[in-house]
């Protein structure tokens, strides 16, 4: 049941800290948004900064659970050690940039552009119900579906714990991507209980929020909950990703 405890340790330590660690996620959230503003190489620095974003996390969680501040700028905090663990980290972000970019022309040329035309449907509300159901009928867009998400799942593998392996351990890129695949690997059963736990946890708590509207008639108002309640379960898995490096690393691997 370790991966059921790495959740429930996840959600004590952000009680004990809600506001610094949701001003985290909402500072990256920020800028990622503006970063995105720029053509081309504003979505690239995005994706790139995506690792930093969970061992920034890794770094508040520590810092919360000794008592000391958590913050925004924890995010930049790996970059300004030694210059070979800021170059490997680098590095590390560059290659999980370009592979996210391969997944998402790979996804994009299976399925002929069709999840980018729902996106911009479902963005655009009334009158396009007709052509959202002539994209939800193309068979391309399931495959399209598969292979995005797929691909997106497999190369969390290899970098779930390749950011802390870098920053802690002082690992190469290369081995921190074989450590992080090979400790997934061997705690694949505790894995298999976090992600259940999660879907659990996600589950019951849109199935009570759904019943609790129902009751007073006000299931138009149960919107209001999901986006405060997508922020707050978003940080809270952030914050689970240190329990789950020191599950997968014995105590003398984790300094």
């Amino acid at each position: 049941m370790e991966g059921v405890q790495w959740v429930r340790d996840a959600f004590r330590l952000f009680m004990r800290r809600p506001l610094p660690f949701s001003a985290m996620f909402v500072a990256f959230l920020l800028v990622a948004l503006l970063a995105t503003l720029v053509p081309v190489v504003g979505g690239v620095v995005m994706l790139m900064s995506l690792p930093l974003l969970s061992l920034g996390f890794m770094i508040g969680s520590r810092a919360a659970r000794d008592d000391l501040p958590v913050h925004p700028g924890l995010f930049i905090e790996p970059l300004r050690g030694d210059a070979r663990r800021r170059k490997t980290l680098l590095t590390l972000c560059a290659a999980y940039a370009l592979c996210t970019v391969l997944i998402m022309t790979l996804s994009d040329w299976v399925d002929g552009g069709s999840f980018e035309r729902l996106q911009r449907l479902m963005a655009q509300g009334d009158g396009t119900r007709g052509e959202l159901e002539v994209v939800l009928a193309d068979p391309r867009l399931g495959w399209g579906m598969v292979t995005r998400f797929g691909l997106a799942a497999a190369l969390s593998i290899p970098f779930w714990h390749a950011p802390a392996l870098v920053y802690w351990q002082g690992q190469g890129v290369s081995q921190a991507l074989f450590s992080s695949t090979l400790a997934l690997w061997r705690c694949k059963g505790a894995f298999t209980m976090y992600s259940l736990t999660w879907a659990v946890v996600i589950g019951v708590f849109g199935a009570l929020v759904g019943l609790v509207f129902a009751l007073f008639d006000a299931r138009q108002l149960a919107g209001l909950i999901a986006m405060p309640a997508g922020l707050a379960f978003s940080t809270v898995f952030y914050v689970s990703l240190l329990f789950t490096y020191e599950g997968c690393f014995s105590v003398s691997d984790v300094p």
